[in-house]
């Protein structure tokens, strides 16, 4: 069951997804309510999972991964122990900060992160000799145009 979101839950959501480090008084103040009152909410919305997590979002190119890629698979097999080898390899694999099974012509793209050409290359060979693949390419992204964790609210 989904829980209804009220215009002041939307606005507390749109505060904490600009700048989680907000405190509750400032949260409060802004979305105009009371201290508790304001804690109460974001605390229903953490236990119903709508706040999935409090983060710090990081520098790719300061904390040396700038090289930012997609790659698209393609694979033959589908049966159940290949994916969960693909699943618990992609998972254990830090380079890649997201992965997404698709439709279409492409059956997964992940994003991945690196610090370069032969960092991406070394990537590929630890991938590829994890799991069988019937395609892989890659594209390097060469500029971000927009690049955000806000949901639109």
């Amino acid at each position: 069951m989904t829980q209804k979101i009220d215009s002041i839950d939307t606005k507390i959501l749109g505060l904490l997804q600009r700048d989680a480090t907000l405190s509750v008084d400032e949260i409060s103040d802004r979305a105009g309510l009371s201290r508790n009152a304001c804690w109460r909410r974001i605390k229903v919305m953490e236990q119903a999972g709508i706040i999935a997590a409090r983060v710090a979002l990081l520098d790719a190119v300061k904390i040396g991964c700038p090289l930012h890629v997609l790659v698209m698979i393609r694979t033959h097999s589908h049966d159940a122990n290949w994916l969960d080898t693909f699943h618990r390899t992609v998972r254990a694999m830090p380079e890649v900060v997201s992965a997404y099974r698709m439709t279409g012509d492409l059956d997964y793209v992940l994003r991945v992160r690196v610090a370069d050409v032969p960092a991406y290359d070394a990537f590929y060979k630890r991938l590829t000799s994890r799991i069988s693949l019937s395609d892989v390419s890659a594209s390097f992204v060469m500029e971000e145009i927009k690049e955000t964790t806000a949901l639109p609210l």
